[in-house]
């Protein structure tokens, strides 16, 4: 179950920088996760998970495979882009793929550095990509409208009600407002999330620092952070010159040089997690001698869908899944452990799978 999330940014935020780091840290994970693949915009890397190697080591697994997430670098967009001007064409394609959108903002100062705007507003930056991307949104739902309206009037239902969601994304592109903001009841989401528009996806705003302010933001990330609350986005500040250095280093050097920049852990890491956060992901694991594995369903994911994800076989014949608490399966020291205490239950196809969940799926 692949998820994917779209890099963008203006011209010389850093956008390739960052790219180029997760690429990087995904080449130098090949060694241990076979699935990794790389291609020229394209960076599949793990979700880091500490829960992997105590798992791992109580089952005596050979392997482990976590979770994964894959970054795609966005062509650089620029003013009027919705009208083709630069890579418009290029962006406005790849971005419609992906399932949320990482914007990477500049927060740093840099002489060297040229902006394409003439200065550093990455506040005035985010609304320039924002409104390009409404003007995508608009211009596609005002040629699609006709044809719906045209349909509805015959009476077809599915017709109508994909009339009256293209009315309210329109109304508020209209008012300068993404389609994100829409409120929906939970039966229109999906409806709504097949109109296929950009300012649907979820965001994560990245404010790219200066490497002293990688733990503590600036003034400029802070004015990120105020707007990406308004608007319930999401949002990380982090160095994508530092990160660059430390996806180079060797795994024996890398805590050394994190430490001394007073860093728990790499910026890289806190990306994909937000990500996987970003898109409503929650983790569920098998664990036994052959390997211990992530796996990624959507939060509130029942548990035939679960089994899904692992083979479609699994949830056509679905029976039951016996299930143990990550907390209950350390705690009990394994399988055996958990059930011998009365831990392990069984769980029946309207179990929601909760993040964490040791699981062993039984199908007919």
């Amino acid at each position: 179950m692949g998820f994917k999330c779209g890099i963008v940014g203006l011209p010389n935020v850093g956008k390739s920088t960052l790219f180029n780091a997760l690429t990087q840290t995904a080449a130098a994970q090949a060694a241990n996760y076979p699935f990794c693949t790389i291609e020229p915009n394209v960076g599949e890397v793990a979700v880091p998970d500490a829960r992997l190697d105590k798992l791992a080591e109580i089952a005596r697994s050979a392997e482990i495979i976590p979770a994964r997430m894959t970054f795609v670098d966005i062509a650089g967009l620029v003013r009027g882009a919705s009208r083709g001007e630069g890579l418009g064409n290029q962006f406005l394609a790849n971005i419609r793929e992906v399932d949320a959108i990482a914007h990477v903002l500049r927060c740093f100062e840099d002489p060297d550095v040229t902006h394409v705007e003439g200065r550093i507003d990455p506040v005035g930056d985010a609304e320039t990509v924002e409104t390009e991307l409404m003007l995508a949104d608009l211009d596609s739902l005002e040629r699609r409208s006709v044809a719906v309206e045209k349909k509805a009037k015959t009476g077809d239902k599915e017709a109508r009600q994909q009339q009256l969601l293209m009315a309210r994304a329109l109304s508020l592109l209209r008012e300068g407002k993404p389609a994100r903001f829409a409120e929906l009841a939970p039966e229109e989401r999906e409806p709504f999330r097949q109109l296929g528009l950009i300012t649907e996806k979820p965001v994560l705003y990245v404010c790219n620092v200066d490497e002293r302010f990688e733990t503590t933001g600036n003034a400029s990330s802070t004015a990120v952070e105020e707007k990406a609350r308004r608007e319930g986005a999401g949002c990380i500040a982090i160095s994508a010159r530092i990160e660059e250095e430390v996806a180079q280093l060797h795994a024996s050097e890398r805590e050394e040089f994190l430490a001394h920049l007073g860093l728990e852990e790499p910026g890289l890491d806190r990306l994909i997690r937000a990500g996987y956060a970003l898109l409503g992901l929650i983790t569920f694991f098998t664990a036994g001698p052959k390997e211990t594995r992530a796996w990624t369903v959507k939060r509130g994911a029942k548990a035939p869908e679960a089994a899904g994800v692992i083979h479609t076989d699994f949830e056509k014949g679905f029976i039951r899944a016996e299930t143990i608490a990550y907390d209950d399966y350390v705690h009990f020291m394994g399988e055996a452990g958990a059930r011998d205490a009365g831990r392990m239950r069984l769980e029946g196809r309207e179990y929601a799978v909760h993040d964490g969940d040791v699981m062993h799926f039984r199908f007919a």
